[in-house]
């Protein structure tokens, strides 16, 4: 990690004055966000560390697969004021789905956007070095007790629809994809999901990268895409994000097992069990037209689309 040029005196009132502290030891970049719309820092205090999310515009348009525009733009502008509505106002505390803590947010003179947030490190939460059933398993039912939460919580503020991929914000990538039959239901397949009896709020972009372990225990960062829908969406996603095409087979209904054991809710089960081959095949539309040749786009995700043709 690399010292960061962007603090100043105005940022650094304004963390002192929440967190108690007079001094910053260091600032260290974690990563910048994505296409350049700012950094995330680890800021060492006298009193204690916290997580800085700093936003901004960035000066030129540098998307990693070359989606450079408006409507991307946005969108990404939208998902840091999603992500700061969510900690400020849904930042209730719950058993066994741990997140950071909201400490402050707000507007610098220069016209960047500040979120600060509670340093899990502190807690003993790091990245994962290495995945096993074990931290998998925590994740599942990290979603399952996130998810059983918040049943039925209007997602006010929030992503009306979540998931970064969902089809309504994703018109060029519709647009540019090649399967005509999948394209042609895509929205067909949307409706499906929302029209779900039981509907919850999702993390919206729960890959294993945004998810921290402690010994026993995992917990959840990087809520820029939540909002309203269906278990399934985050379960699939998450699933996407840590097995390769066998893999995926052969842990499917080990998974689902898991995440349903830990929901504990029959009637949610019955109805969104049946609509995981959906939620797949929503996540395989945004892939197709986004990132053709993606390695997600395996023979297992094929399975979940042509499933899902059959049972519109």
């Amino acid at each position: 990690m690399r010292r960061t040029k962007h603090m100043n005196q105005e940022l650094l009132n304004i963390i002192f004055r929440h967190t108690g502290a007079t001094r910053l030891l260091s600032s260290e970049l974690i990563q910048e966000l994505w296409s350049g719309y700012g950094e995330l820092l680890h800021l060492r205090l006298d009193s204690s560390s916290v997580i800085l999310k700093l936003i901004q515009k960035p000066d030129t348009k540098k998307h990693p697969r070359s989606w450079n525009s408006n409507i991307g733009h946005q969108r990404k502008v939208k998902s840091y004021e999603v992500e700061t509505h969510w900690y400020k106002n849904f930042n209730q505390e719950i058993s066994l789905a741990k997140f950071p803590k909201y400490i402050a947010s707000g507007k610098l003179d220069n016209d960047q956007k500040y979120l600060i947030l509670e340093d899990l490190k502190e807690l003993n939460f790091y990245p994962a070095k290495s995945i096993s059933w074990q931290k998998v398993k925590l994740c599942i039912q990290w979603l399952a007790h996130f998810h059983k939460t918040n049943l039925n919580r209007e997602p006010t503020g929030l992503w009306p629809i979540g998931t970064y991929w969902h089809l309504e914000t994703r018109p060029e990538e519709l647009e540019a994809m090649e399967d005509l039959e999948l394209k042609q239901a895509a929205a067909q397949i949307d409706e499906k999901l929302n029209a779900a009896k039981f509907k919850t709020i999702i993390h919206g972009d729960a890959k294993l990268a945004n998810f921290l372990f402690s010994k026993d225990d995992c917990a959840a960062v990087d809520f820029q895409y939540v909002g309203g829908g269906i278990g399934m969406k985050d379960l699939a996603y998450f699933m996407s994000s840590i097995y390769e095409e066998s893999e995926l087979q052969a842990n499917e209904q080990k998974c689902l097992d898991t995440y349903f054991e830990a929901l504990a809710l029959p009637d949610v089960e019955k109805e969104w069990r049946d609509l995981y081959v959906f939620a797949w095949a929503d996540f395989y539309r945004f892939l197709q037209g986004w990132a053709p040749g993606h390695r997600k786009l395996n023979l297992y995700s094929e399975k979940m689309r042509s499933l899902a043709l059959t049972k519109l």
